[in-house]
C-alpha cells in the first residue's frame, strides 16, 4: 500500500524537466494528451508553469514551450494543431510560397468548423469556415527548421481559390492587381491545369468569373 502511494505521488508530482523532455519534441500539445500520458498529472502545473514563463498557452487547452519563440515555422505548425481540421491557406500560404511581396501579420487558415480567432505570443490565428467538401488541395510540408514537424499548407492554386471564394470583393482585373501577386510565379510556376481542376470542384459560376479576372490580370 505504501509502495503504491509513493508511485502515485511520484507520477502526480512529476518534475518540469521530465515533462519538458517528453513533450518538447511535439512542438505543442493539448491537456488531453497530457492526461493520456499521466492520469495523475496535477493540472495546476499548467497555470503555475505558465506564470513562471516555462509554458506558453496557445489557446484554451493547448500549450507550447518558450524555446520555440524564434522558430519561424512554429506559427504555421501550431495553426494546424490548435484548431483541427484546418490547413494554412489564403494570404499566409501565398506569403509562404513567396507569391506576395510582404509578410503577413496573421496566420490565416481554412477549416470545416466554425470561424474562429485566437491570439497568443506567436501571433493572431484566424480560421475561416468552408464546406467540408472543399477541404482539399493541401499537402503536408516538412519544416526546414524542425524536420520532425509537418505543416498542412494549401497548394498555391488552392490558396488562390480559397482567397477568391471567401473574399468576393475581388471581382475585377483591377481588384486582382491589388493583390500584388508575383508575376513571375503566376506565369511560370502556377499550375493552371490544377487551378482549373480545383475550380471545377467548387461548382461556382461566381468563382469562375473571379478566376477569369485573375487570369486576365496575371496570366
Amino acid at each position: 500500500m505504501l509502495y503504491n502511494t509513493c508511485i502515485m505521488e511520484t507520477k502526480k508530482n512529476i518534475s518540469y524537466l521530465a515533462f519538458r523532455d517528453f513533450f518538447s519534441p511535439l512542438g505543442c500539445f493539448s491537456t488531453y494528451q497530457v492526461k493520456i500520458w499521466n492520469e495523475q498529472f496535477d493540472r495546476n502545473n499548467f497555470g503555475r508553469w505558465e506564470k513562471q514563463g516555462k509554458l506558453i498557452r496557445l489557446r484554451q487547452g493547448y500549450y507550447t514551450f518558450p524555446s520555440y519563440k524564434g522558430n519561424g515555422d512554429a506559427p504555421y505548425y501550431f495553426a494546424n494543431k490548435i484548431y483541427p481540421p484546418s490547413y494554412v491557406s489564403l494570404h499566409s500560404a501565398l506569403s509562404f510560397y513567396g507569391m506576395i511581396p510582404e509578410g503577413v501579420v496573421h496566420i490565416t487558415s481554412v477549416t470545416s468548423r466554425k470561424t474562429a480567432r485566437f491570439q497568443n505570443p506567436f501571433g493572431e490565428f484566424i480560421y475561416q469556415s468552408i464546406k467540408p467538401q472543399l477541404m482539399f488541395g493541401y499537402s503536408s510540408e516538412k519544416s526546414s527548421l524542425t524536420p520532425t514537424w509537418n505543416m498542412l499548407l494549401a497548394s498555391p492554386e488552392k490558396a488562390l481559390l480559397d482567397l477568391l471564394h471567401l473574399n468576393p470583393q475581388y471581382n475585377s482585373e483591377t481588384d486582382m492587381q491589388e493583390l500584388r501577386l508575383d508575376i513571375d510565379f503566376m506565369q511560370e510556376e502556377l499550375n493552371v491545369t490544377r487551378l482549373d481542376e480545383y475550380l471545377s470542384r467548387f461548382a461556382s459560376k461566381a468563382l469562375e468569373t473571379r478566376v477569369a479576372c485573375l487570369k486576365g490580370a496575371y496570366i
